[in-house]
């Protein structure tokens, strides 16, 4: 019997339907998690900020992180680059357990004080929460691939709150001049309503106070060029010493959880002996004052130093908000030279190091527009396009692919 072929408006609605129900359960997950893990890691930050002792216990504390790991986790130590990983070559479900590892590795890391983010573990949250998801409606490869991609985006946002940068950032991190246009759905959704949960349950997300942007001249767009390449350059620096330290320690090193300890001991050395606390954790006051007044020149590279140390040598948590953080201090360093406002470049810096380091203009550029204002977007576009470019194509996301080089 001939099969009956349904009409292209009933094809498209099924699918928008299909696409709704398994979005919108990936950001309840990964939003509800969000949420609890931002909440507990506000009280980590504080109770380490309020008993600096802790600090002498982060050799130990990486010590047991990386233990944790080795005994039950090395089907998910890659982080995030498993995620794309399978997205690229699917190949068996991602383990539910790398959601407990990575929540409880980055808190710990928080508490003792390593200089980590937080973007990896809602990333990695999300992905393995979708990944399960999926599991229970018995997806192909092909929607279980979309999903994952729905789970990081829902993961980003909810820890962010930049939905719409979220939602691109799922698209355009797997491979580098390539977008997955038939995932845009499932992330936009995933997003949206990731963030709405994380609002829901109450998070609040930091506002930077951007209080205005110049108009537009042939001077301030050339001064986003010439700070693009700079963040560029910093961006690819930082990538490729995380990388290089942790290929290092590896072969010097066998036993991981010797590695982590050996790290924890540098931090926490450099930082009780030398009063460095400004550069460990999150650093969210630091990047607040980048926008309201000139700070020591060397921040940035303070943060560069001591979040190399912590993630090359196993701490977990992620990369972006450091980068945000050096981001935000380069380009208040740069604002004096460039002649142009510290809280344009200091939001410009933000976004445009992680758009060199993470291969993510797009998204990068979405993000300053949700944080700062759409008057920022011209100014953080022609950063962060100058900052891809001249960042080079490694970065800190190993799995990522090339599908188109950046220069002609």
């Amino acid at each position: 019997m001939e099969e009956v072929k349904r009409p292209l408006a009933w094809q498209v609605g099924a699918g928008v339907a299909k696409w709704l129900l398994l979005s919108s359960g990936v950001a309840v997950l990964a939003g509800s998690a969000s949420a609890f893990f931002l909440w507990a890691l506000d009280w980590a930050t504080a109770t380490r900020e309020a008993h600096r002792w802790l600090m002498a216990a982060l050799p130990l504390a990486g010590f047991v992180v990386a233990w944790c790991y080795l005994t039950w986790g090395q089907s998910v130590d890659a982080g995030n680059n498993l995620l794309i990983d399978e997205i690229h070559d699917p190949n068996k479900t991602v383990p539910l357990r790398m959601v407990p590892l990575v929540l409880g590795g980055t808190l710990v890391s928080h508490l003792f004080g390593a200089s980590v983010g937080r973007e990896g573990t809602a990333v990695q949250m999300g992905g393995a929460l979708a990944d399960q998801w999926a599991r229970v409606w018995r997806l192909t490869h092909a929607d279980r691939r979309l999903l994952l991609m729905a789970g990081i985006s829902a993961g980003f946002a909810s820890v962010f709150g930049t939905p719409l940068a979220a939602a691109v950032f799922g698209l355009e991190v797997l491979a580098i001049g390539r977008l997955r246009y038939d995932a845009l759905l499932p992330c936009v959704v995933a997003a949206v309503v990731a963030d709405q949960v994380g609002l829901w349950w109450g998070v609040h997300h930091t506002v930077y106070p951007l209080t205005s942007v110049p108009a537009v001249t042939a001077w301030g767009l050339l001064a986003m060029v010439l700070a693009g390449a700079v963040f560029g350059w910093t961006g690819q620096g930082f990538a490729r010493s995380t990388h290089a330290l942790g290929h290092f320690m590896k072969q010097r090193v066998a036993y991981a959880p010797l590695r982590a300890m050996l790290g924890g001991a540098v931090v926490a050395a450099a930082v009780l002996l030398g009063d460095l606390d400004r550069y460990i954790g999150l650093g969210i006051p630091v990047i607040v004052q980048a926008f309201e007044q000139p700070l020591a020149p060397w921040d940035w590279l303070g943060k560069v130093v001591l979040t190399i140390a912590s993630l090359g040598t196993g701490f977990k948590g992620g990369e972006v908000t450091p980068l945000f953080y050096i981001g935000a201090t380069l380009g208040n360093a740069l604002a004096p030279l460039l002649q142009v406002p510290f809280g344009l470049l200091a939001a410009v810096g933000f976004v445009a190091v992680f758009a060199g380091a993470a291969n993510t203009p797009i998204a990068s550029t979405l993000m300053a527009m949700e944080l700062f204002g759409a008057e920022v977007g011209v100014f953080a576009a022609i950063a962060c396009v100058s900052s891809y470019l001249f960042s080079g194509h490694p970065g800190i996301y190993r799995a990522q692919r090339m599908d188109h080089k950046k220069h002609l």
